[in-house]
């Protein structure tokens, strides 16, 4: 919808090594970001960046990467070095919206230490470290719930290494489940715009509002910083700059919840919820279909 009374919004979206970091359905996260996109008439682009691809930061508005097994994450690590790390760092300092999921989310912290072999070097962008114990101490697996903004995140977590955080802030309290590391109630790492975690491919299916804070952040990025003063309508009837919505002309701000239009949540709220109560949050499953689910 390209007129001159809903003019297009469009974001792009780096998917890092999509064949490499693939697991436990990560790719459902791009998944939901493109269809709460196009419902709102919000055309989201997914671009691919593999092992050798440049990063190059003005060409995104997102970016994604996923989880994978330790032997697929040493070319990663090597590849974030030599060929993204500049790239990735300025869109981080930026306030681009990223969300690293397990491998990824290990990646771009200081270092990664496997059960064997050396240490994996990651970017340091989170203040944080892994360390895999062995096989002689339980991986990480199951549903997990942790307390988010004022409500609540759900996911699947599934991970050897325990993660540890310095001066990084988490995502959440570990409600149920392990989280970091199964020892402190932490759960993932936020540094600006970018979000660490170990909950996978469940994450944003089931959490539409955290799905919709990465949208937001990323709207309020692009078009936030632009001031509309000088937008024009050519003799076709199109603006000449792509601007949010007519209301929004006069003001330098753009409103990100001027494009994010309410959806019918109804189904992933009542997944979040039974999730909840599968764990035994009974309280917080009412809490959120109370408050979403009405």
């Amino acid at each position: 919808m390209n007129d001159s009374v809903t003019p297009q919004l469009t974001l792009t979206l780096g998917h890092l090594y999509p064949d490499q970091l693939n697991l436990y359905g990560d790719r459902g996260n791009i998944l939901v970001l493109s269809q709460r996109c196009r419902q709102r008439g919000i055309e989201l682009r997914v671009v691919v960046l593999g092992i050798g691809d440049a990063l190059a930061p003005d060409e995104y508005d997102m970016l994604f990467i996923g989880g994978g097994q330790d032997r697929e994450q040493a070319p990663v690590a090597q590849d974030l070095h030599e060929t993204k790390g500049i790239g990735l760092w300025a869109a981080i300092e930026d306030d681009m919206p990223v969300l690293a999921v397990c491998g990824g989310y290990q990646l771009l912290a200081h270092y990664y230490r496997p059960a064997s072999g050396p240490d994996m070097r990651g970017l340091g962008v989170f203040d944080a470290w892994t360390i895999h114990k062995g096989p002689q101490v339980a991986r990480c697996i199951g549903d997990i719930a942790i307390s988010w903004n004022g409500s609540t995140l759900v996911g699947f977590e599934n991970h050897g290494g325990r993660t540890y955080l310095g001066t990084a802030q988490p995502i959440g309290k570990v409600l149920r489940g392990y989280g970091n590391n199964a020892e402190d109630a932490t759960e993932g790492a936020i540094y600006r715009n970018a979000y660490g975690t170990y909950m996978h491919g469940s994450l944003l299916p089931k959490n539409p509002h955290f799905a919709d804070h990465l949208i937001e952040l990323a709207l309020q990025r692009k078009y936030g910083k632009k001031d509309w003063s000088d937008s024009s309508v050519d003799e076709a009837g199109e603006w000449t700059q792509e601007v949010p919505s007519l209301e929004r002309l006069k003001t330098a701000n753009f409103d990100p919840s001027l494009a994010l239009t309410p959806l019918d949540d109804r189904l992933e709220w009542e997944a979040h919820a039974f999730l909840l109560e599968r764990m035994g949050l009974q309280n917080a499953a009412k809490a959120v279909l109370s408050t979403h689910n009405s």
